[in-house]
């Protein structure tokens, strides 16, 4: 094993610097199932054998795993190893920015949790203002979509509209504070779905919909379950293939 990318399990630091290295590593292991070096259904190498290749400690290497697992990527089989369960396309390696990938799918994860709540509370708090404003963004987003652009300032100004009529700006504030994720990851949503028939970015935009009209009919529960559906959908169109 390499020791140069051999990573310790103590202090923050290193734990950051495995957190690191173990993203690049789950970003290469993605890359050899995007080529095809390693067709869906096909078992991986060992976790030795990884290890070997990557120059990798197993514990970073196992970290990976785990997020490729998370992410539907690959699925593990009791005393066989872990097996290619879906091949993201090259597109996504194309659209995003190195090494981010894995940055990506978290933050989606933060989102369906900050998002889905704030939807919630918008629900109960929204004024015809607030729901003004998310119109014309939904309508500029139609438009988007006829005209095969790529929208995404707007689509995330419509969430944005979202968190700022819950009345709690500390919703808005920890978006703020990820916005250049945020925005990395709609990027790389939108820019998949132009490569798809139009009825991918419309079925997105009906997701859009959902969201408003459960938000117009102050449906808070339906609210939250319509924000966190279609997070979480945007997460899995990554690696849809």
């Amino acid at each position: 094993m390499s020791v140069d990318r051999k990573v310790s399990s103590t202090g923050s630091a290193s734990r950051g610097k495995e957190r690191t290295l173990s993203d690049q590593v789950y970003e290469e292991i993605l890359a050899m199932i995007s080529s095809g070096k390693t067709p869906v259904g096909a078992k991986l190498p060992t976790e030795h054998a990884l290890s070997e290749t990557l120059k990798v400690s197993r514990p970073v290497l196992r970290q990976a795993l785990k997020q490729l697992r998370e992410d539907g990527v690959v699925v593990s089989r009791q005393g066989s190893g872990s097996f290619v369960q879906r091949r993201p396309e090259t597109a996504v390696l194309k659209f995003a920015p190195v090494g981010s990938i894995a940055d990506i799918q978290r933050t989606f994860e933060f989102r369906a949790a900050v998002e889905g709540e704030a939807a919630f509370l918008a629900a109960e708090r929204r004024s015809d203002a607030d729901l003004k404003h998310m119109s014309v963004q939904l309508k500029e987003l139609d438009r988007c979509i006829r005209e095969g652009e790529l929208g995404v300032d707007l689509d995330e100004n419509f969430h944005e509209r979202i968190c700022i009529a819950s009345g709690n700006q500390y919703f808005a504030t920890a978006r703020t504070s990820m916005k250049s994720n945020i925005l990395t990851g709609l990027s790389l949503t939108r820019n998949l779905s132009l490569t798809k028939p139009r009825e991918r970015m419309e079925l997105v935009q009906r997701e859009h919909y959902l969201i408003f009209e459960a938000i117009k009919n102050m449906d808070q529960e339906g609210a939250r379950i319509a924000m966190r559906d279609h997070v979480e959908n945007a997460k899995n169109r990554v690696f849809q293939g």
